[in-house]
């Protein structure tokens, strides 16, 4: 039975990754990736060649575990990546994995970039605890999950994206009480790379004269009630 390694990629910048994550995608006999065409940009960086690849996600994962169990049965060993960050983190995988370790494979992690910790790390917000949300849900329940949020108190980290960023800041202005601090961070480890601290408001009249920076993928942290 080969082993399962769950290997974490950069973010942005491809300098991120790590020593140990080189060397495991160099030994493996197959890379399962979320997009192929995203992992062998990767690949082609640090000159990792003649590497089997096979795609897992959402829309393929029944038709994909059986196909990479085979791999793991014949004694194969195998790496798991996204596109960017820590697999299963807000990303496919979690199921793949359970089913790799009831098979008998021993399961590997080789840590590595996480967009919601690096944000956290330059917030200023307190660290010690904290509850990280994922991707929001775009309509159902999302007004009711604002006020949870607002009521915490621990610091809350969520993922958005450019295209409800700022009806996300405007339903934390409705619950947040008077000067609740809110961090967001785009474009983490990219040439473009901001994080702005301020009130529901302030950011709210930042990016309204700064559409242009409204794209990316957004961490989005609440500082705790």
């Amino acid at each position: 039975m080969g082993n399962f390694y769950v290997v974490a990629t950069p973010i942005g910048n491809l300098e991120d990754i790590t020593l140990r994550a080189l060397r495991v995608l160099k030994e493996v006999d197959v890379i399962v990736c979320e997009d192929t065409r995203v992992t062998k940009r990767l690949l082609e960086r640090y000159e990792v060649k003649d590497k089997q690849l096979t795609t897992y996600n959402e829309r393929q994962s029944g038709s994909s575990i059986p196909k990479i169990l085979a791999f793991l049965n014949e004694g194969k060993n195998v790496a798991l990546v996204s596109d960017a960050g820590t697999p299963t983190v807000s990303d496919p995988g979690a199921f793949l994995i359970n089913k790799a370790r009831e098979a008998g494979a021993t399961i590997i992690s080789i840590p590595g970039p996480n967009a919601a910790i690096a944000a956290l790390s330059i917030s200023g917000l307190p660290s010690s605890d904290f509850l990280f949300l994922g991707f929001l849900p775009h309509k159902k329940g999302r007004e009711t999950l604002f006020k949870e949020i607002a009521a915490l108190k621990r610091t809350v980290v969520f993922y958005e994206s450019p295209h409800r960023i700022m009806k996300a800041l405007i339903s934390l202005k409705k619950f947040l009480t008077s000067g609740r601090k809110i961090f967001v961070a785009r474009e983490l480890t990219k040439i473009y790379e901001e994080g702005v601290l301020g009130t529901a408001d302030e950011l709210i009249a930042y990016f309204e004269k700064n559409k242009e920076k409204i794209r990316g993928e957004f961490v989005v942290l609440v500082e705790p009630l």
